[in-house]
């Protein structure tokens, strides 16, 4: 085998996967699970325990910065070059609950090397994502001969992910000027299966909110006021009914403003992946597809704004029958958005639309909760195009795009930070996140250490 850059990193990884897999089954063995309080302790302990590895590394600076909730890990390392580009690469050390009880073949928190992989909770969300970036830049510093990274290198791994980034935004805020970037790097995702890697290009925001009707003061006998008096569960009903068309495009008015349509060649993209709507139809648990018309389910799932009702309730739910007209009904919705959209324009437009429908004699109360932005980076962007190159330079193979129809604390650094978010993960979706036996495959954990071992280079020449 000649001895290019490319078969040089893969040598320095293979002398080095033992020890690796070693220190990271030591930091799967800290049960650090963020929304159960009774392991605050061991969140603290992973927190340190990263920080103690990255100075292992060879970060100059490791740090575990405090939040009002569980800790992060800040670490930097500085280029030789003054004017090479700035990388935040962005994780979670946090986890999911498990226990043996719930259905794994192992202890949870013993992690185990069976068939060629890791399982143990965190292998892939995100202990496993966060940790290949550690080997990856040795492999940078030893192939290149260099001292310090290609690039200013910076990382952030927070620790409440798994609760739901309470306290993200305001750590990155208080923090802006040490996360300053040229981009941020994601490694909390994942690809397309273990034959197809891809690199995901956006995530869509999140809006939610409760709407609550109220009619009579009290429930009323709907024999003698019934056809009489407002029913808040009828206009509940009908605010439902009216929230999508015949199309299914949802009928808020402004809802659309702004949305970033795709484009051709995003659309022929997605066309490349081997999607099999019937497989894709089981796992959905579904019998048929459904949607906004004119769209396949993938441009549906990854680049339509959608509205769902997640639940809806109100009056009388128990056995038999109590005629009532109830005195209160409620909906929750959510609202997926797309590149474009903002959520504080779509709180206005559903409260201006729900205000608009509810008649004379009901009052009504909207509540929004905290929302998300939606992230995406074109496909022309230098620094997408330098993530694909290096990723492909590792799996020897054309790699495909994909966006994620799920939200999450990425578009904070991209509305703080004013920088473009891009995505780099090995995990498949057989990984089995937040579920019993949860595992990482070995060689596509590896992969992803040969990825970032080009990555740093790659982007040092492409944002200049």
């Amino acid at each position: 085998m000649s001895d290019t850059p490319d078969n040089a990193v893969r040598t320095y990884t293979e002398q080095h996967r033992a020890a690796f897999l070693d220190d990271l089954a030591e930091w799967l063995r800290i049960p650090s699970v963020s929304a159960q309080p009774e392991h605050d302790g061991d969140v603290r302990r992973s927190a340190a325990w990263l920080s103690a590895k990255l100075t292992e590394t060879g970060f100059p600076v490791a740090e575990v910065w405090e939040t009002a909730g569980a800790p992060a890990v800040f670490a930097e390392w500085p280029s030789d070059d003054p004017d090479a580009p700035t990388v935040l690469v962005y994780g979670h050390h946090d986890v999911q609950p498990a226990a043996r009880e719930d259905g794994w073949d192992t202890d949870p928190f013993e992690p185990v090397i069976r068939d060629g992989r890791m399982y143990g909770r965190g292998a892939a969300d995100d202990k496993g994502q966060v940790f290949f970036h550690t080997l990856g830049l040795r492999a940078h510093l030893a192939t290149t001969g260099r001292t310090a990274p290609a690039v200013h290198l910076k990382l952030l791994v927070e620790g409440e992910e798994e609760s739901g980034s309470p306290h993200f935004r305001a750590l990155v805020e208080q923090q802006a000027d040490r996360l300053g970037a040229d981009a941020v790097i994601v490694s909390d995702t994942g690809m397309w299966d273990e034959s197809t890697p891809t690199v995901c290009t956006g995530m869509r925001g999140l809006a939610e909110c409760e709407i609550e009707l109220r009619g009579p003061e009290q429930d009323v006998h709907s024999g003698s006021f019934g056809g009489a008096v407002p029913n808040p569960a009828t206009e509940i009903a009908r605010l439902v009914a009216a929230l999508h068309d015949a199309d299914g495009r949802v009928a808020v008015p402004g809802f659309y403003d702004g949305v970033a349509e795709l484009t051709d060649t995003e659309r022929a993209l997605f066309a490349e992946l081997p999607f099999d709507e019937a497989t894709w139809l089981r796992t959905a648990k579904s019998q048929a597809a459904s949607g906004e018309a004119g769209y396949s389910t993938l441009e549906r799932v990854w680049a339509r704004p959608t509205a769902e009702v997640n639940g809806i309730g109100g009056g009388y739910q128990g056995a038999g029958s109590k005629t009532i007209i109830p005195s209160a009904a409620q909906v929750k919705i959510s609202f997926r958005l797309v590149a474009g959209q903002d959520p504080d324009g779509i709180e206005k437009a559903v409260r201006a639309w729900a205000e608009d429908r509810v008649p004379a004699g009901v009052r009504q109360r909207i509540t929004f909760l905290p929302a998300t932005r939606p992230c995406l980076t074109p496909l022309d962007h230098p620094a997408l195009q330098a993530v694909a190159r290096a990723m492909g330079r590792a799996f020897g193979q054309k790699i495909l795009f994909t966006r994620e129809g799920g939200s999450g604390p990425a578009a904070d650094l991209q509305d703080v930070l004013g920088a473009p978010v891009l995505f780099l993960g090995i995990s498949v979706p057989s990984d089995g996140w937040h579920a019993p036996n949860e595992k990482v495959e070995l060689d596509l954990l590896f992969k992803g250490v040969e990825t970032t071992a080009h990555l740093w280079g790659e982007l040092a020449a492409a944002l200049r």
